[in-house]
C-alpha cells in the first residue's frame, strides 16, 4: 500500500499569517491565502485557501476553497476544492469536500460527505 505524503506549505507564498502568539475570536473573512499558527475561535469564511499550522488550535465553523491542516480543528468544515490532513492534524467535526487527503497518523472524528464542488455551492445558495 502506498503511503500518502502531502507537500508542506512554503510560508513565503502566504499573504497573511496569524502568528503563534495570536489568540483571536470573531468572524474571519479573507480573499487571499491565510495561515493560522495561533488560536482562533469563531467562524471562518473565505473563497481562498486556509492553512492551519502544527501548533494552531481552531474552534470554528470553517468554509474555504482548500483547507490544509497540521494542527487542531474543532468544528465543521466545508471545503470547495480539497481538505488535506497532515499526520499531526486532529479534526473533531463534520466535513464536506470533493477531495480528501489524509496522512497516516492524523485523527478525524466526524461525518464526511464527499461531493463535487458544484454540489456544495448549490446547497449553500438554496439555504440562503
Amino acid at each position: 500500500m502506498r503511503e500518502v505524503r502531502i507537500n508542506h506549505i512554503d510560508e513565503n507564498e502566504i499573504d497573511t499569517i496569524l502568528a503563534e502568539d495570536i489568540d483571536f475570536s470573531g468572524v474571519l473573512t479573507f480573499n487571499k491565502p491565510l495561515m493560522i499558527k495561533g488560536r482562533f475561535k469563531g467562524e471562518i469564511k473565505s473563497s481562498s485557501d486556509l492553512f492551519i499550522g502544527e501548533k494552531a488550535v481552531v474552534s470554528a465553523k470553517i468554509e474555504a476553497n482548500r483547507i490544509s491542516a497540521e494542527g487542531r480543528i474543532h468544528g465543521d468544515i466545508i471545503a470547495h476544492a480539497q481538505v488535506e490532513l497532515f499526520a499531526s492534524a486532529t479534526v473533531d467535526g463534520d466535513m464536506t469536500t470533493p477531495d480528501l487527503i489524509m496522512e497516516s497518523g492524523c485523527k478525524y472524528n466526524g461525518l464526511c460527505v464527499m461531493t463535487d464542488g458544484k454540489a456544495v455551492l448549490k446547497k449553500e445558495k438554496s439555504e440562503t
